[in-house]
């Protein structure tokens, strides 16, 4: 198994469309005998908060934010964590909006002191 997620902060390679995440976005996540949560905001999410479990290198969770525009809009995601060349930590995501139409898959990095 990856190493452990918590303490980890996390950022998009890529923008996704608007009210969404996107470069700008940081996570910061922690994990527990098998639960994984993070609080995230930056770009166009002013709090994002997701809560799931973690088996293995799966996780599997579901998210909920606070877009700068009033909006709120929750969904699901199951990742699979990685690692890079380098060491740090990849999460590749696959997620779907619960809350209105939209799915996709993203990648997001580990953001260490030295990559921020």
């Amino acid at each position: 198994m990856a190493r452990s997620l918590d303490g980890l902060a996390f950022a998009p390679v890529s923008d996704q469309d608007p009210g969404q995440v996107g470069t700008a976005t940081r996570f910061a996540y922690h994990e527990r005998d098998g639960a994984v949560w993070a609080e995230y905001a930056g770009g166009d999410v002013v709090r994002g908060h997701l809560v799931g479990t973690r088996e293995g290198d799966r996780l599997d969770f579901r998210y909920v934010q606070l877009r700068t525009d009033g909006t709120t809009a929750s969904g699901h995601c199951v990742s699979t964590v990685g690692e890079l060349p380098d060491g740090r930590l990849r999460l590749t995501e696959t997620w779907e909006w619960e809350s209105g139409p939209g799915a996709g898959t993203s990648v997001v990095d580990q953001v260490t002191e030295h990559a921020r």
